[in-house]
């Protein structure tokens, strides 16, 4: 095929479309297949040839569309279709911040996330290594019905033209090879290609296809290249096919981590979005969903059911059926199970956060343990230390947060409660059920609950006659009889 492809002139974006079939106030093009938007995965793509120019042609909500590029793609220029009058029409408005660009286009569409930036780059080989004036990329298709027909010449060897379904004749519908829409043009035959278009066809719109037949009829190169992955032509029109696509690109990237040494229990369950990290020996349970920028050191288990959100993971820690975003959990450290980390939560290596623990915007140290019930929010906890069952941090009083912050080696009892702003400090003890509202020195005790008191009689004088009353004289009978011998 020749050597591979360095940059391209340029490469323009389909993306004008008004995506009605997704039923959504959202633009088509933002929907998202493993985590990215399908225009994120059209511009990563093209990015792949290095273009010196790279336009999106934006119409249909394009206000929403133009945020996004500039947020994930600031280096993209947009240009405007203002009426959807064909593909032809669509190239011809990519085409004007490219007026004086001369070399090779290359034109794809944003709807096409399973499209490689290698396919593009092999597609831009092969035009180069033809010397085509249009190379195009193809599929053989059991069922072409929707598809234009790739018509060759007597020789086969070369593209004479491509025909709309609309437009085909019925022996020209039985072919199987059909057009994906993704071409490279040398610059100058696009730009004469395009001046020849008409709307002398069923749709009455312009067609990007008839650019091939005029590069026949001036006797030019025009070849196709098959791709055999049929996924990569796929755009996506509707919610159906959006969740076909996302089950597909998942089930590629699960692969692609198995073969590279992660064991995925339940593929069919779990989800991973393209962004994350996940190194050898992780095990990943089944109902478990990486999402962001989320990263996996080896050795961790996560799961059952559990999704992480731009969650750092040690090694060899545990995490099972926890939600966290935006976390960071240390080597050997072990969350869950019925865990909320919520953003900003370290947990140091050889920590726990335990069963129905709830933390935010909390640095807990290496080695410290919050095992059971407990809500840690805008709090530091040193290393070494041990947070009771049912401790509360009350981070709120009704107007600011204010921060807590427990040193080493410490001790809170359960059911405590932690009266932000409020310091703990190193090896102090906090006995269960206080409720602490100021700081506690080094090596101290903090008792701040009433004295217990017992009333005889209570049961006999506020309960009398329930099933309370009875057990207490029998235990009291039982009681006396006991001492008596």
């Amino acid at each position: 095929m020749g050597e591979r492809a360095g940059s391209v002139a340029g490469v323009v974006v389909l993306a004008a479309g008004a995506g009605t079939r997704m039923k959504s106030s959202t633009s088509k093009l933002l929907h998202q297949v493993a985590g990215r938007s399908l225009l994120s995965h059209a511009v990563s793509a093209a990015d792949a040839l290095t273009p010196e120019n790279l336009v999106v042609v934006v119409g249909h909500q394009r206000e929403q569309v133009e945020d996004h590029l500039a947020e994930i793609a600031p280096h993209v220029v947009t240009t405007v279709q203002e009426n959807q009058n064909g593909t032809g029409d669509a190239v011809r408005c990519g085409l004007a911040p490219l007026r004086d660009v001369q070399g090779e286009i290359v034109v794809t569409y944003g709807d096409v996330p399973l499209l490689t930036g290698e396919t593009l780059v092999d597609l831009v080989s092969a035009h180069r290594a033809h010397g085509d004036a249009v190379t195009l990329l193809t599929a053989v298709l059991d069922n072409p019905t929707g598809y234009g027909r790739i018509v060759r010449e007597a020789d086969g060897d070369q593209v004479a033209a491509i025909v709309e379904q609309k437009d085909c004749s019925p022996e020209q519908a039985e072919i199987t090879e059909i057009n994906a829409g993704i071409y490279v043009f040398q610059a100058d035959v696009l730009r004469d290609g395009l001046e020849s278009l008409t709307t002398d066809n069923a749709q009455g719109e312009l067609y990007l296809t008839d650019v091939v037949k005029f590069a026949r009829g001036r006797g030019l190169n025009v070849h196709s290249m098959v791709l055999e992955d049929r996924w990569q032509t796929e755009g996506v029109n509707d919610r159906v096919q959006l969740a076909a696509m996302n089950r597909e690109y998942n089930r590629r990237l699960v692969e692609k981590f198995q073969r590279a040494g992660v064991t995925i229990v339940d593929p069919a369950t779990t989800w991973l979005h393209d962004t994350v990290d996940i190194a050898p020996d992780v095990t990943l349970l089944p109902g478990t969903s990486l999402e962001g920028a989320t990263s996996i050191a080896t050795g961790a288990t996560i799961g059952p059911d559990t999704t992480l959100v731009d969650v750092e993971v040690g090694e060899g820690a545990t995490v099972v059926r926890t939600h966290a975003l935006l976390a960071v959990i240390g080597a050997g450290a072990s969350v869950g199970p019925f865990a909320y980390l919520r953003p900003g939560t370290q947990l140091g290596a050889g920590g726990k956060i335990g069963t129905f623990v709830e933390t935010k915007n909390a640095q807990i140290g290496a080695d410290t343990k919050v095992s059971h019930l407990s809500y840690v929010g805008d709090a530091t906890v040193g290393e070494g230390t041990n947070i009771g069952a049912g401790v509360i941090v009350a981070n709120y009083d009704g107007v600011e947060k204010n921060r807590t912050v427990v040193g080493n080696h410490s001790f809170v009892g359960s059911d405590a409660v932690l009266v932000a702003p409020v310091t703990v400090a190193d090896g102090a003890y906090v006995a269960a059920g206080s409720a602490v509202t100021e700081d506690v020195g080094p090596g101290e005790l903090a008792i701040a609950r009433g004295r217990q008191r017992n009333i005889p009689g209570w049961v006999e004088s506020r309960r009398a006659g329930t099933k309370t009353h009875q057990a207490a004289n029998d235990a009291s009978a039982n009681s006396e009889g006991t001492h008596l011998q």
